[in-house]
Order: structure tokens, then C-alpha cells, then sequence
């Protein structure tokens, strides 16, 4: 089986078998999902919906997220992990919303990655999920699946990345993240794969050696 048709029975049984995939972080406003995606790092998207339940709530803006008093916005992510580098990468790029982009998030990669923060993994996610801009998400378990699946011979996130640009069409890059996340949170899982009840395991290069 080619590389692009190995990809193309993937995607098909992936999104047979999670047809509500979707991204799980919850927001109504661009900016609210960047603030949610910087908050996500090494935090489960559950307790960032419920600290942001609350946050959107106080800071209903970009422009009250730049105004921000930095120890009350650290107090208020506390539980999120790494606090400190999140409430200053907020906060810094609240601001460059406001005063380079006339308080809009922009919608290109080159802009979203030149703020304080944010890689080409958030920038990806803002850009699919809340401006509909296909992008292809490498998180931990898409780049644990690429590999696993034969998808990637590589390990950096930004090869991963444009291996899979190279074999899965635009208009699937970023439900392929989505799929791919539920895949590896159910099934795939980092220390013991459940490949005898995967439904890719006939097709998988990784099934029989994860099994040993």
C-alpha cells in the first residue's frame, strides 16, 4: 500500500470510528481559543474549560486580558500548570493583538507565531478551529501516531507536520488532529497501545511489535 493510500484508509476509518470529533477546548471568540490553547500545555483540556468558565467571565475582551494585573491573572490560571510562563505569554499576546492587529487575532501562521508563546502547534489550532484555515496539529499523541503509523519517519513536530501535509488533502488537516487526539486518548496510548481491539491494527506497521 502507498504512503497516500496508507493515509487515506486511516483518515476514513478514523472518522468512521469518532464521527463528533472536534476540538475539545471550549470558546465562542478567537482570542478566548488562543487564551484556552496556551493554557492546554501539559493541562487537560477538562480543567481548562473549567478554569476558562470563570476567566472568559472576568476577562470578556483581548483588551481586558492585556490590562491585566499579571499576579491576579497568575492566581487565576494557578491550576493549570506553569502559571507564570502562561500568564505572561497571555497577557504579551493580548497586547500584540491590540496594538498590532487593531484587537483582532490575526489569521496567518507567520503573525500567530510571532507572539510571545505560541508555536506553530497553537497557532495551527486557532487557525482550523476558530477561522475554519485547514492546519495540520502536532501535539504529543499526533506525533506518537504518525510515527507509529508509518506516517513519519521523523520525530520533530514541525517534520511531522509537513509530512502529513504531504499525504492527507487540505480540507482534512485539522479534523486529522482532531481524530488522531480522540485516537490516542482511547486506544493508541502512550505506554500500552491497545492494538488487538484497534481497528487500524491490520494496516498498521506498529500493531504487532506494541503487542509484544
Amino acid at each position: 500500500m502507498s504512503l497516500k493510500n496508507l493515509a487515506k484508509e486511516i483518515f476514513s476509518r478514523l472518522k468512521n470510528a469518532y464521527p463528533a470529533a472536534k476540538c475539545s477546548l471550549q470558546f465562542r471568540k478567537p482570542h478566548e481559543l488562543l487564551v484556552s490553547t496556551i493554557l492546554s500545555a501539559q493541562c487537560t483540556d477538562k480543567r481548562v474549560n473549567r478554569v476558562t468558565s470563570v476567566l472568559f467571565r472576568k476577562y470578556p475582551t483581548a483588551k481586558a486580558f492585556a490590562e491585566s494585573d499579571i499576579e491576579e491573572l497568575k492566581a487565576d490560571i494557578r491550576s493549570t500548570g506553569f502559571y507564570n510562563h502562561k500568564a505572561e505569554s497571555i497577557r504579551n499576546s493580548m497586547r500584540t493583538i491590540i496594538e498590532k492587529f487593531g484587537g483582532e487575532v490575526p489569521r496567518n501562521l507567520s503573525d500567530l507565531t510571532s507572539f510571545d508563546g505560541v508555536g506553530r502547534k497553537t497557532a495551527n489550532v486557532v487557525l482550523g478551529d476558530a477561522f475554519g484555515i485547514p492546519g495540520v496539529v502536532v501535539d504529543t499523541h499526533v506525533r506518537r501516531l504518525s510515527y507509529r503509523m508509518g506516517l513519519t519517519k521523523n520525530s520533530d513536530p514541525e517534520k511531522i507536520e509537513r509530512d502529513l501535509m504531504k499525504i492527507f488533502p487540505p480540507e482534512q488537516w485539522t479534523l486529522l488532529g482532531h481524530l488522531m487526539i480522540e485516537h490516542g486518548r482511547s486506544v493508541c496510548v502512550a505506554r500500552k497501545p491497545k492494538c488487538n481491539e484497534c481497528f487500524l491494527n491490520d494496516i498498521c506497521p506498529s500493531a504487532e511489535t506494541t503487542q509484544r
